[in-house]
């Protein structure tokens, strides 16, 4: 069976999910022969709207807002080689619904409100670290004792 040419490849590869352009070079460079042109390819596939960093940012945005907060989801799509204000606006619909993100981020890993200071910092570092602002993060953790 013959070696896929690199268009196949990338084929392959966004059949199966959306991807950015840098993550499908990133994928492709291995492949790369002395007759193919990566570059041509990715524009080729970005004209006929079969690679969209627009369409992979949304996509992105949408798996992780229930993990994570506007920060941390703009921080991963930068890392996956999404344009700086790509990522900020994907990010940025995920900021109207993050109090009830967050909170249902703390009750999965919580489930009840903390009894000391220190369980408190715990709880605000942990949803600290998932990106939640601390507005966010606050609201969350006042309205625990509330429930």
């Amino acid at each position: 069976m013959p070696e896929p040419t690199l268009r196949e490849r990338a084929l392959r590869l966004l059949a199966r999910r959306e991807h950015s352009r840098a993550e499908l070079a990133r994928k492709l460079r291995p492949h790369v022969v002395a007759e193919d042109d990566l570059e041509s390819l990715l524009d080729e596939l970005s004209k006929r709207r079969q690679l969209s960093d627009e369409r992979y940012a949304e996509s992105r945005a949408n798996a992780l807002s229930r993990k994570f907060g506007a920060a941390r989801i703009a921080q991963e799509l930068r890392a996956k080689g999404v344009d700086k204000g790509l990522a900020q606006d994907a990010a940025a619909s995920a900021r109207s619904t993050e109090v009830e993100r967050a909170r249902a981020v703390w009750l999965r890993k919580f489930r009840k409100p903390a009894e000391s200071r220190e369980e408190r910092a715990k709880q605000m570092r942990f949803l600290q670290s998932r990106g939640f602002s601390f507005d966010a993060i606050r609201a969350v953790i006042r309205g625990a004792g509330e429930d």
